[in-house]
């Protein structure tokens, strides 16, 4: 018997590709991402399909899935009216309020204030960062990625980074404590996540010092 099961991705039913996408690659960074409707309401919502992909130019890549119960996510809809946005980032201590603005509330209805969640304003975009967040990416959109499925994907540019002072552990070497960071990632299955604080190092060996046989 092989060792592994291979699955064909072209003709998998959508439900069960996202099953084992979602359950494989693990863990995923959490983008909980703040926008303006063109009323000027705010809306938070998580989202896990999504990583930094560019460091020059900063660039952010977030996958939107097809919303079952409406036509389109508030957040998306957001994005795509106004260009703006703001990718906060979740630590343990948020995860209560993060995951009570993943409800489907009605349209309109302020995530943010169902969850008790304060604001900061932003200061290159108008959506309000996440006060809390131990860091903060104010966006503007860079490109957009129609799949042709059920998907959509965005590619954000950073256009200003804030970092909680104390998470850092020198802050003028910009050297980041990722325990003081206490983020939390996004597992496989309904309510599944996992803290980021068990960490081990490895140090990358340059190739003048491999074993030379």
């Amino acid at each position: 018997m092989s060792t592994h099961r291979s699955f064909d991705l072209t003709t998998l039913p959508l439900s069960d590709t996202y099953k084992l996408l979602a359950s494989t690659v693990t863990p995923r960074p959490i983008a909980w991402i703040t926008t303006l409707d063109q009323e000027g309401r705010a809306n938070a919502a998580p989202f896990s399909f999504f990583n930094v992909i560019s460091s020059d130019p900063p660039l952010f890549c977030v996958g939107f899935s097809a919303a079952p119960d409406r036509e389109g996510k508030d957040t998306l809809a957001n994005i795509r009216a106004s260009g703006e946005l703001v990718i906060n980032l979740v630590s343990e201590e948020l995860a209560e309020a993060m995951n009570i603005t993943a409800t489907n509330a009605p349209r309109g209805l302020d995530e943010l204030v169902i969850a008790g969640l304060e604001i900061a304003p932003s200061e290159t975009v108008l959506p309000p960062r996440i006060a809390a967040s131990p860091v903060s990416i104010e966006c503007r959109t860079f490109q957009w990625i129609e799949t042709g499925g059920s998907s959509t994907v965005l590619i954000a540019r950073g256009e200003r980074l804030h970092i909680r002072r104390d998470v850092f552990s020198n802050e003028e070497k910009l050297y980041i404590d990722n325990a003081k960071l206490d983020l939390i990632g996004r597992m496989g299955g309904a309510g599944d996540y996992m803290r980021t604080r068990d960490t081990f190092t490895i140090t990358r060996i340059a190739w003048k010092d491999f074993p030379q046989k």
